[in-house]
């Protein structure tokens, strides 16, 4: 198909900027895309598994360049230009479905930049091109779209397919023009089937953090207490993975494709961040945090190296984790500081529909241990469900408002539900005639996708009313009454700003 390319290859990992009035996007590792509007609390979250793709394609000796244009606030001009001045054999673009057509046209200007080698390729990863990986084919000029959340082997698989190393393997679509009469040409879209994730992440290198640009990362981040921090996936990606809101579950990571690495590479990992760059605080990003034998060698891990004793550790959790009260003391004990957990609703027919696997009745309990511990926990709560009524989504105001006068919770994030496209709730949205619109850009979290039994502007209010729940008393006084140090100021005040910002977010027009 294509000729194959003897030298080393020049790549370039992109986040292209986009200028927007919304403000600016929460791209990268992000399971639910959102614009953030105030430019004081923005923030970018490092791609750990892009970080990773650059950290393997350098290693296998190819010249890499990473041009995160959201998180250096270039302009759309500048990184133009850097990207013609490095001159790439091969162009990666992550993209999500409110501004995967942003990208179909920023495709067609780069496919018009004069770059020295002509046969340049384009590849499109991330969740909306693995559901609808025809669709950007069809609608631009891209070469490759990769599905499947493993981008570092599926980039490194292209590149050595390229070089006439290796077949193709599963889960790439890609354009393929044959001739037909009078000398013109036709495209047909092929593909090499699903995608397989059976890579063992124990194969990776240690991230480079330098060729990644880590600072841009580090320090300005509502996951962090201390700054720096940096970012770490010891799992791809969730142990459980059904939720059916979930577009990394359903079209990255599938059910029963969960993989971890060693538990001494994860604290290896944690080491050289500590001793190289004096990091202060971690955030592991998979799904939800490997429990078990697994966490429990960890935290063991965490206090035999000291590590515990310099830096604070962050996770995704589930409630019905197969954790006790003695694991919480132990994750305690390592130096876990935030966990974050997905509530969603505080309806148990709401749980049991978006398939949760959770009992309402399991929280309270879960919290206290994790608050017991010296722990900081952290909800996140979403409100449109198609079925739940007025009294539904005040049930869940009222018990996230309880968990803040209690002190189970410190923090909180509430959203809007999006049905994302390859999911579960996407599906029966369709079905059913729940869905608004198919109109991709408005699926940021903004406005309800998905018809209701309340007004937009009621659901807005809502999300207002969340993210002005914790202004309890007895919260209050707990938050001012703990305070410290300057570390602890400014993260409150970060935290202050950021639920200002998010209730601006939602505000009725």
């Amino acid at each position: 198909m294509f000729g194959a390319i003897l030298r080393v290859m020049k790549i370039a990992i992109c986040y292209p900027p986009l200028e927007n009035k919304k403000g600016t996007p929460l791209l990268s590792q992000n399971r639910q895309f959102q614009w953030f509007s105030n430019s004081l609390v923005s923030y970018a979250i490092y791609p750990v598994v892009m970080a990773s793709a650059a950290t393997l394609l350098q290693a296998k000796g190819h010249q890499v360049t990473w041009l995160d244009g959201i998180a250096k606030r270039w302009s759309f001009n500048k990184f133009l230009k850097k990207l013609k001045d490095f001159q790439p054999d091969l162009i990666v673009i992550e993209t999500k479905t409110p501004i995967v057509k942003k990208h179909w046209q920023i495709i067609k200007i780069i496919k018009k930049l004069k770059i020295k080698n002509l046969k340049f390729k384009i590849i499109l990863v991330g969740d909306h091109v693995s559901a609808l990986p025809e669709e950007s084919l069809q609608n631009s000029p891209v070469d490759f779209v990769l599905t499947g959340g493993d981008y570092d082997f599926a980039i490194l698989n292209l590149v050595n397919y390229l070089k006439g190393k290796e077949k193709l393997a599963p889960g790439v679509w890609y354009q393929k023009k044959s001739k037909i009469q009078n000398s013109k040409s036709k495209t047909n879209i092929k593909n090499t089937g699903k995608s397989i994730l059976k890579q063992n992440l124990n194969s990776l290198p240690l991230i480079d953090r330098d060729l990644t640009c880590w600072r841009d990362y580090a320090y300005k981040n509502s996951n962090f207490y201390r700054a720096p921090g940096a970012y770490t996936m010891f799992a791809r990606d969730c142990w459980w993975g059904k939720c059916t809101f979930c577009s990394w579950a359903h079209n990255l990571y599938p059910v029963k494709t969960f993989r971890t690495r060693p538990v001494e590479k994860a604290l290896d990992e944690i080491g050289h961040l500590i001793k190289n760059y004096h990091i202060k605080e971690i955030m592991d990003d998979s799904g939800t945090f490997p429990t078990g034998d697994w966490l429990r060698n960890f935290c063991r891990g965490m206090i035999e190296r000291g590590y515990n004793k310099k830096i604070k550790f962050n996770c995704n959790m589930r409630f019905n984790a197969d954790l006790t009260k003695k694991d919480y003391q132990l994750m305690g004990q390592a130096g876990f500081r935030f966990l974050l957990y997905g509530l969603e609703s505080a309806n148990q027919k709401t749980l049991d529909k978006i398939d949760k696997n959770l009992k309402i009745d399991q929280v309270e309990e879960v919290l206290q241990w994790a608050a017991e511990a010296k722990m900081m926990p952290h909800v996140t709560v979403m409100v449109g469900w198609p079925w739940e009524k007025k009294n539904d989504i005040e049930n869940t105001l009222n018990f996230v408002k309880s968990l803040f006068k209690k002190g189970l919770i410190f923090t909180m994030q509430a959203t809007i539900v999006i049905p994302y496209p390859g999911t579960p709730l996407f599906a029966e949205a369709k079905k059913r005639g729940w869905l608004k619109t198919q109109k991709w850009a408005d699926y940021d979290m903004r406005k309800s996708i998905l018809k209701t039994n309340i007004p937009d502007q009621k659901l807005k209010s809502y999300i207002q009313s969340l993210f002005s729940s914790f202004a309890t008393p007895q919260f209050i006084w707990r938050t001012v009454s703990s305070i410290r140090n300057f570390d602890d100021i400014k993260y409150i005040t970060f935290q202050g700003l950021k639920f200002i910002s998010k209730k601006l977010d939602f505000k009725n027009d």
